[in-house]
């Protein structure tokens, strides 16, 4: 990937641009300094169509002229914007600056609607219908293309609408995985485990606890073999939240259910990562983002609305 980041591409470009406005400037020195040797007529000999005849006339002045500023355009362009690979332009103008400030103007206007709710507790923000049409807004844009659309999540991706939380569901908690992201690490434990028999046994076991189908013989031998695994899981299997280890005994499969799952997922392990959003959305919007994950899965709970 690097053979298309390193600064070979950025020198590709700046010689491509410079010699195609120098050819530019080559071609109308040429073609001003010859002579048009023509017929009597004034043509070039070449007739088509019985009567249609190639004329031998120089360019037009406007066009010249037109070839002329597009020339001299082309290299103000490139001393004052960024067009000549990594050169930054005599303005310092970029297309991320520009985002920029677009989005600080956005938000300097929205900030008298975002201070009403920064004075509220993430409780009281769930129960308020603008903050939570707010809410809705930045989930869509920021959290539906892995959450989906209605925050039920889908394979590898949590569902947010449940009482299921790998790190905590308090406020606190949800604006922190909102904030900095969150890496899920569950390490490779087939060394650890055994053979191949060995995994198949705990991953039956690991059915067992949640009282899912499995085969009960292989639990039982799978038993003493899960001890390699309640370092982040508990010896009753109910997970850690300050580890991110999910419960494994609430029938919720975040990566897939079934042995064949769990064995994979013994073998060969599992890294997560959900970005962090503290560089794309303000404190405020933070909030209110907040106050909505949280308010999908309390809505039974009656929050004070102002």
């Amino acid at each position: 990937m690097n053979d298309f980041t390193n600064s070979f591409w950025s020198l590709y470009i700046s010689i491509i641009t410079l010699v195609g406005i120098l050819a530019c400037v080559i071609l109308l020195w040429k073609t001003a300094k010859k002579k048009l040797i023509g017929n009597s007529d004034n043509t070039t000999g070449h007739i088509w169509d019985e009567n249609l005849k190639e004329m031998n006339n120089p360019l037009p002045l406007w066009w010249v002229g037109l070839f002329v500023i597009t020339i001299i355009f082309g290299l103000a362009y490139v001393v004052i914007y960024p067009g000549l690979g990594s050169y930054q332009g005599s303005l310092k103008w970029s297309s991320k600056s520009e985002y920029d400030a677009d989005v600080a103007q956005a938000n300097q206007a929205l900030k008298s609607i975002y201070d009403k709710f920064d004075q509220m507790p993430v409780q009281q923000v769930a129960g308020d219908p603008k903050a939570l049409a707010i809410g809705e807004h930045l989930f869509m844009n920021q959290c539906a293309q892995c959450h989906g659309s209605d925050a039920r999540g889908s394979k590898g991706f949590p569902n947010l609408s449940d009482s299921d939380w790998l790190h905590g569901g308090s406020p606190e908690k949800i604006k922190e995985s909102i904030t900095k992201g969150r890496n899920g690490l569950m390490p490779p434990m087939a060394t650890a485990v055994g053979a191949p028999d060995e995994v198949s046994n705990v991953a039956n076991y690991v059915l067992s606890l949640s009282q899912s189908p499995h085969d009960t013989l292989k639990a039982n031998l799978g038993r003493s073999k899960f001890a390699a695994c309640t370092a982040c899981h508990g010896m009753d299997g109910k997970g850690n939240t300050a580890l991110g280890a999910p419960n494994l005994t609430d029938k919720i499969w975040l990566h897939g259910w079934g042995e064949p799952a769990i064995a994979a997922m013994i073998n060969g392990g599992k890294l997560n990562q959900m970005p962090a959003q503290e560089e794309r959305l303000t404190t405020s919007q933070i909030h209110i983002l907040t106050a909505y994950v949280w308010g999908l899965s309390n809505k039974s709970v009656k929050v004070p609305s102002q």
